[in-house]
């Protein structure tokens, strides 16, 4: 998967598989993603029609705000030494 701008917005496809698949199964459903086997590709062209592009590591925001985080604590800690 390719590298995602820092104003595109991404989503794990697990995570939309795993959310479909809970809200199906509530209603008494049984559902298939896929034809056979992974459903992470099926799951990655949905997010794809919706404008979402896929991303294993999750949301970008959530994984820039992590990093900023951890920036702010290095710098705290070694203007400290």
């Amino acid at each position: 998967m390719s590298q995602a701008r820092p104003d595109e917005e991404t989503y794990n496809p697990w995570t939309v598989v795993n959310v479909v698949f809970n809200h199906l199964a509530e209603q008494g459903l049984h559902p298939v993603l896929g034809e056979s086997g992974d459903p992470g590709e099926p799951a990655a062209a949905l997010l794809r029609a919706l404008g979402i592009t896929p991303a294993a590591e999750g949301d970008a925001r959530t994984m820039q705000e992590v990093r900023d985080e951890l920036a702010e604590l290095r710098a705290r800690m070694f203007e400290q030494t």
